[in-house]
């Protein structure tokens, strides 16, 4: 019984240290994606455009079956004057009442519509291609703000660590100068000093942690992760991809660039819809059966030879001959139209080159100013020893090694931002060229 306790007691206090690590969900990058991806709200409704677009792809297609129709009528007559004298002639007499059923079936095909059905099939099949293409403009978007936020929260949870390592420093330097301090080799102002720099340094620390909060809610939000989930980086290091010429990512940005491609459908589109138009001018060949039955007995089931069933078949030909000269204009409107697209389609391809051109040299730059700051990581940390033992051997002032020490870590915390940087620039430039996933 005491065991069970001892148990019980054990499971209770154990119990909030398990739910916060289920809590806690440790994701690299591309698990960040591809969950953010699978639970998008903004990429479900991406999809749900495509399978509208499908949706009427099916309409139009269902256009060019045949049309059938089917009705069937009863007529009750009353004849309250029921005797009809026309001239001298014999009077003719009618009955009191009358019922009558007639029945009608129609069938119905166009033949040739000048090409129009054809046309409306690929425009629509071509709009359903579009649609599929914004979901993966869509689709790169989401990705890359995933990708942003996530380097967010790696960048201040590098500079967590870094904070971190300088406290410890500077509560093992407070302990030193303290007993200094005690033996008389170095003054208060000194011990004070110290203590102030570990007060600005648990300042630092204060708002990076509130920081990443703010960051780490928003990508709980992005990922569709309950809202109380930290998310912890899997990424501890971050290696960087070399730099290709340039015209290797232009060439991808104009193969993979959704934009430029949503263009050119757009403008096959286009010259669909003038064909479309030119099309109204031919005429309409169509072809057509109709049954009918009639039986005027007045019985639901008439009597054999009281009834009729008449069957025709026939062909028509329709012509607007009025559009061989109205429908010219119509035509120019479309044309000018289909080169508005072109232009467009000229200065997106100038905005790409300039967007890509300038990720690029960001990247480029990205990755100097790596090669810089870890130069500046072994000046400063050598610079940090000499004044460290210049320090000790009360050579140097408490001013010189505070600020030594502080140059060290800023150049750490400078080199891991850096380093978080350059990735993502590396992330913006692959984005420019339309597929971030190489």
């Amino acid at each position: 019984m005491i065991n069970y306790k001892i148990k019980s007691l054990i499971a209770v206090l154990l119990l909030p240290a398990v739910l916060h690590a289920q809590s806690i969900k440790k994701l690299s990058l591309q698990e960040a994606i591809d969950l953010g991806v699978a639970n998008s709200k903004n990429l479900k409704l991406a999809q749900n455009k495509i399978d509208e677009s499908i949706a009427k792809l099916a309409v139009v297609k269902d256009n060019v079956l045949p049309t059938a129709t089917a009705s069937f009528l009863y007529n009750h007559a009353e004849i309250p004057t029921n005797t009809l004298s026309i001239g001298g002639g014999d009077p003719l007499h009618l009955p009191n009442r009358a019922d009558a059923f007639v029945g009608t079936a129609a069938v119905q095909e166009v033949i040739y519509g000048g090409g129009k059905y054809r046309y409306a099939q690929e425009s629509t099949k071509l709009l359903t291609d579009v649609a599929r293409l914004d979901a993966d403009k869509n689709k790169e978007e989401v990705s890359y703000a995933i990708i942003n936020t996530y380097f967010s929260l790696f960048k201040l949870m590098q500079s967590k660590k870094v904070v971190a390592q300088n406290l410890e420093s500077i509560a093992s330097q407070l302990k030193q100068a303290q007993r200094f301090f005690e033996q008389g080799i170095v003054t208060k102002n000194d011990v004070l000093r110290f203590q102030l720099q570990q007060a600005n340094i648990s300042l630092t620390d204060l708002e990076i942690e509130n920081n990443r909060k703010i960051v780490n809610y928003n990508l709980d939000i992005l990922l569709g992760l309950p809202e109380e989930t930290e998310v912890a980086i899997a990424e501890s290091e971050l290696p960087l991809n070399t730099v290709e010429p340039l015209t290797t990512y232009m060439s991808k940005a104009f193969a993979n660039r959704q934009e430029l491609q949503q263009l050119d459908l757009q403008n096959k589109v286009a010259d669909i819809n003038i064909k479309t138009i030119k099309a109204n001018t031919r005429p309409t060949v169509g072809v057509g059966a109709n049954l009918y039955y009639i039986n005027p007995s007045g019985s639901f089931i008439p009597p054999s030879e009281q009834f009729i069933v008449p069957i025709t078949i026939g062909a028509t030909v329709s012509w607007n001959v009025a559009s061989l000269w109205t429908n010219k204009n119509k035509v120019a409107e479309a044309k000018i139209q289909q080169k508005e697209i072109g232009i467009q389609k000229d200065i997106l391809s100038d905005n790409v080159k300039t967007e890509l051109n300038k990720n690029y040299q960001n990247y480029r730059l990205a990755l100097q100013k790596i090669n810089v700051l870890e130069t500046s990581i072994a000046q400063a940390t050598e610079n940090d020893r000499l004044l460290e033992s210049k320090y000790k051997n009360n050579i140097a002032s408490v001013t010189d090694r505070i600020d030594a020490e502080t140059l060290l870590y800023q150049a750490k915390i400078n080199l891991e931002l850096a380093k978080a940087d350059a990735k993502l620039s590396y992330y913006t430039l692959l984005k420019s060229t339309g597929k971030i996933s190489q």
